[in-house]
């Protein structure tokens, strides 16, 4: 795994220069987990299941709702919950997550700089999530950082989900970049297969979530500790 400046040299090497950043929202852009949690454990009250320790419900967070409440089931329940339950689950956590999405919700340090930094490049953003726009479109307007990006690319829009390349590629055309042009920011091995099945570059964080696994495991074509980290890398 190239590490220090070399990271977006290596990725490019006898490539295009970055002309657009292809970015994660939760736990790259934003900790989201507390928001994740709390609708989790509010859901499982009302259904009268046990609770999931926050931390638990963070390594669910990656693949979208339908996963995140299947595992928190799981969890709770100590085996595969039935299709009606689940169903359920579900559609109760929606209705909490949109009563707290954002309630607790901030950026990681060095994101607001980051993206401002890569603005001021001149580079084409995105935000990639697997997260359904009914929820990032307004978390993204309530944490202020909507107006950094060009387009807010969602699974339910995209009609992919992370670690289908399709995702990354439908933000390419929205941005007008080929993928070659383009570098992934993520923070998981969701974010890493997706982006070099896409043909992209990928940087990840050391931090955001990561469904267990540890960095070390996951290839990528560096490390950057920030945001602002990645935009100094992309103007050298």
């Amino acid at each position: 795994m190239p590490e220090g400046g070399d990271a977006v040299r290596a990725a490019g090497a006898g490539s295009r220069p970055v002309r657009a950043a292809l970015i994660d929202l939760d736990g790259t852009l934003l900790d989201t987990a507390p928001d994740l949690a709390a609708a989790m454990s509010a859901t499982l009250a009302e259904l009268g299941l046990a609770p999931v320790e926050p931390a638990r419900v963070r390594d669910f967070v990656g693949r979208g709702i339908a996963a995140l409440v299947e595992r928190a089931l799981e969890a709770a329940l100590g085996g595969a919950p039935d299709r009606a339950l689940r169903e359920r689950a579900e559609a109760r956590f929606a209705q909490h997550y949109e009563r707290l999405n954002g309630a607790s919700a901030v950026p990681f340090p060095g994101v607001v700089e980051g993206l401002r930094a890569m603005r001021e490049q001149a580079l084409a953003l995105a935000c990639v999530t697997n997260k359904a726009s009914r929820f990032a479109l307004p978390l993204l307007a309530k944490t202020g950082l909507a107006p950094f990006f060009d387009a807010v690319v969602t699974a339910d829009l995209a009609g992919a989900r992370k670690p289908d390349a399709a995702i990354f590629l439908e933000a390419c055309r929205r941005l007008g970049v080929a993928a070659e042009e383009a570098c992934v920011i993520g923070d998981s091995a969701l974010d890493a297969e997706g982006a070099r099945a896409a043909g992209c570059r990928i940087l990840l964080v050391p931090y955001g979530y990561r469904e267990g696994r540890a960095l070390a495991q996951i290839a990528c074509d560096g490390v950057v500790e920030t945001l602002q980290e990645a935009a100094r890398r992309f103007a050298r």
